[in-house]
């Protein structure tokens, strides 16, 4: 399945292998979370000069584990992140990054004309075992 494929499908299909991938490339996993609604924006990497530069600018950039380099977020498409606070989980092997839009949505795909609020916009089915899509105010508020 293309990433494409992976982004607007309703088949449920789960990359088990992602960490096994980045396995020593010095990176670890961030929880961008919305500081004022505590919603997960996105789960994604960052190594140890996107944590630096990250709080030096006071904005959230992250690890591009597919690109290999630093990840300006909102660099294309204008949707910045500031960032609050950086949350360290007991074993010091992952954050999670508390951030507020400064506009627009979090989530590269796109909810019609707008780039989706987060990428948590579809949950599993349990009768089926598919993906279905989250109604707009619960994904995009």
């Amino acid at each position: 399945m293309s990433r494409t494929d992976i982004e607007e499908s309703l088949e449920l299909s789960l990359d088990f292998g992602k960490i096994d991938s980045i396995t020593g490339s010095g990176v670890i996993p961030v929880c961008v979370q919305d500081i004022a609604t505590k919603e997960v924006l996105l789960i994604a990497y960052v190594n140890s000069t996107a944590l630096e530069e990250s709080i030096r600018r006071r904005k959230v950039i992250l690890w591009s584990t597919s690109r290999s380099c630093l990840w300006y977020k909102g660099d294309t498409s204008g949707n910045t992140y500031t960032l609050h606070r950086v949350l360290v989980n007991c074993e010091q092997n992952s954050l999670v990054f508390l951030a507020s839009p400064d506009r627009g949505g979090i989530c590269h795909t796109m909810s019609g004309d707008e780039y989706r609020r987060t990428c948590y916009y579809r949950e599993i089915d349990f009768e089926t075992g598919k993906l279905k899509m989250l109604p707009i105010k619960e994904n995009n508020t």
